[in-house]
């Protein structure tokens, strides 16, 4: 899927107060890809991003 690999997110990880990646963990409160991506992991790999990016 395209979030695994997704540019914005790479740079969010790199730099998470850049502006991309700024957009990007703004972007993902709302985005239905990324509900869907969430949605086709693992109990175990969704919880791992829960906590990585402090969703709820």
């Amino acid at each position: 899927m395209a979030c695994a690999n997704c540019k914005f997110r790479a740079q969010y990880d790199k730099n998470p107060k850049s502006l991309i990646g700024r957009f990007w963990r703004f972007h993902i409160n709302f985005c239905p890809g990324w509900r869907s991506y969430l949605k086709s992991l693992s109990d175990e790999e969704r919880i791992a991003l829960k906590e990585k990016y402090n969703l709820k």
